[in-house]
């Protein structure tokens, strides 16, 4: 059992420093993504993943990168699962992967938006909102797109320092 819960916690620390791929400065753990590392009876070590939102073209390199790494570990039995609910929220960013958004130049997200249990009221205009610049803290910014290289992020532009920047999305 102790050795069981030991082998736990070291796959634990290795999957957890597998970066995302579509921003590396973020690990699985920090972006919210890993879910959970166990081992079964069987001795197979079983990660859980959840994507940031359905049909994360991301999934597939997280999946086989988590798996490269446990077993270059020595586990030999590896399995990945994908867990859909809860579904991901930027809520599970942590506050280090958040620091580390925005020394990178990407505006990290704010709260996600809490809704009533039922239907997802339809909101027909645009929410302004405002993303301060994560290099100079200005609040005087605008998007430029609603999306850039992800589709979880838009692209922004600060009119104070008039740099661009990514914000990752609230979901």
């Amino acid at each position: 059992m102790v050795t069981t819960l030991i082998d736990s916690r070291r796959a634990w620390n290795i999957a957890a420093q597998v970066p995302d791929p579509e921003m590396p400065m973020l690990t699985l753990a920090d972006l919210g993504v890993l879910r959970g590392v166990e081992i079964d009876a069987d001795g197979s070590v079983v990660a859980s993943l959840t994507p940031t939102y359905s049909g994360c073209p991301a999934m597939a390199e997280m999946r086989a990168e988590v798996a490269a790494r446990l077993r270059e570990a020595g586990f030999a039995r590896v399995e990945i699962r994908t867990v859909l609910d809860p579904p991901w929220s930027t809520d599970w960013i942590t506050d280090k992967g958040r620091r580390n958004l925005a020394e990178h130049g990407i505006a990290p997200p704010g709260a996600a938006p809490r809704h009533p249990a039922g239907p997802v009221p339809l909101q027909l205009s645009a929410t302004r909102r405002t993303v301060p610049c994560p290099r100079c803290g200005a609040n005087d910014t605008e998007e430029t797109s609603r999306f850039a290289a992800t589709s979880c992020k838009a692209l922004w532009r600060c009119r104070a320092c008039r740099e661009p920047f990514e914000y990752v999305k609230e979901i």
